[in-house]
């Protein structure tokens, strides 16, 4: 698994997504970079989709998570923060408040989600507000 293309890859949705976001939906261009993310999307799960379905149903197993693995864009958070770059390119965070909700077991009152952060490539289960444990890196 080459998991700089899959940073990359990543990488080049979230700031697509980034760009509509700043768009309203009057503005004249907002259709056409809709429709470059909606190719990026495609182009991710085509290529890298199969992988990161069996790291997350890895990580589903690993912390008991009974609930069904969704496709990897649904673990792409709604808003991410730049943290710095290398050589990949930017690197991102998100909040505790991002990622797909996941019942845990051993969690069951915690509003526990899962989320996919690049460059490194991580699996972050965040746990409540203020606790998050990595759930799977490349690193």
């Amino acid at each position: 698994m080459d998991t700089t293309a899959i940073d990359k890859a990543l990488i080049a949705i979230i700031e697509k997504r980034q760009q509509l976001n700043a768009l309203s939906y009057e503005d004249e261009s907002y259709d056409d970079i809709e429709d470059e993310l909606h190719d990026l999307e495609d182009d991710f799960i085509d290529e890298h989709g199969e992988a990161l379905e069996d790291i997350i149903g890895d990580v589903h197993e690993d912390f008991s998570v009974d609930t069904e693995v969704l496709s990897p864009l649904s673990y792409i958070a709604q808003e991410y923060v730049k943290t710095g770059e290398n050589e990949t390119g930017n690197q991102y965070d998100c909040n505790h408040s991002q990622g797909v909700p996941v019942e845990v077991d051993e969690l069951e009152s915690k509003p526990t989600k899962l989320v996919l952060i690049p460059n490194p490539l991580r699996i972050i289960l965040n746990v409540d507000a203020r606790n998050r444990k990595v759930a799977w890196s490349n690193e």
